[in-house]
């Protein structure tokens, strides 16, 4: 089973890129105009995000966003076979904040978010992080021939891919060694109830704690980063550090932080951010605690 889904996926990485966009731009039109994929859920995060545009600038965000949705899915079949002195020639990253980060001598938490091209993301961090080992939190997936695929491909530039499953039994062998660590914070929580909850463009949205709790728990240097397109099929990343001391820190600042840092991120280019999530499916209600930057 592995090889007859492997042998046809890793031939497609084996097409020039702008053989591969141009059959994402097949599917796009497919996916938008005819399947209509969770289009109510992006229309309504962008009415949420952007009230203050029209219409019809905010169709066009949702055409732009879902030509980068299907040109991501195209764009990663690249990852299986690509070498990564070819790949680099497509992948930018200004890494200057990661520099006072490793002079701290702490563990590096890099947090970024769900926006385009993640793949792009993961190849070029294991790529450029040679200091320290490089670690990346994935979730894993119900069919196992897809996730040993998918495994297999993110691990090709030095990558250690821990499950989200199974993130503290994984992680155990790193505890004692110096390492970066990414993870992203944007997501919507399991349990709202046990939530930071901060206006995101306005309106009151619960993000995860776990990013901060395991920040302060391993006494971490904290980095932002930021990854987006600069033209079709070549990215750059750009990182902010955010503190070597977050003992300094109250309760929360961090994630005050990084909401401000990925709004102001998203805003930039409103397309490149992953709008088909439910993000606002939660509502407030004063027991959960306050808004921390309300």
């Amino acid at each position: 089973m592995y090889y007859l889904i492997y042998i046809p996926l890793y031939l497609m990485s084996l097409l020039p890129m702008r053989v591969l966009h141009f059959i994402s731009d097949i599917f796009y039109a497919l996916v938008y105009y005819i399947i209509g994929y969770r289009k109510e859920v992006v229309f309504s995060n962008l009415k949420m995000a952007f009230p203050e545009k029209t219409e019809k600038e905010r169709t066009r965000i949702a055409k732009n966003f879902y030509h980068n949705f299907i040109d991501t899915i195209f764009e990663s079949f690249k990852f299986i076979s690509w070498k990564p002195e070819s790949f680099a020639k497509h992948f930018d990253a200004d890494l200057k904040a990661m520099d006072p980060a490793y002079a701290s001598g702490k563990n590096v938490y890099l947090v970024g978010m769900h926006n385009f091209n993640w793949e792009f993301a993961n190849w070029g961090l294991g790529y450029h992080i040679k200091k320290y080992p490089f670690l990346g939190i994935y979730m894993p997936m119900s069919n196992k021939t897809m996730e040993k695929i998918i495994v297999k491909m993110r691990s090709r530039t030095g990558t250690i891919l821990l499950p989200a499953t199974r993130f503290k039994e994984a992680y155990l062998p790193y505890r004692n060694i110096r390492h970066v660590l990414a993870t992203v914070a944007d997501q919507s929580p399991g349990s709202v109830s046990a939530s930071y909850w901060l206006n995101f463009f306005g309106k009151p949205t619960a993000f995860v704690k776990g990013t901060e709790r395991g920040a302060r728990t391993n006494e971490a240097a904290i980095v932002f980063a930021h990854f987006f397109k600069t033209k079709r099929g070549h990215y750059r990343i750009e990182t902010e550090l955010i503190t070597t001391d977050i003992e300094s820190m109250k309760e929360g600042e961090l994630t005050v932080k990084y909401v401000e840092y990925i709004e102001k991120c998203i805003r930039k280019d409103p397309a490149n951010y992953l709008w088909s999530h439910r993000r606002w499916k939660h509502t407030y209600q004063p027991e959960y605690g306050p808004i921390l930057n309300a």
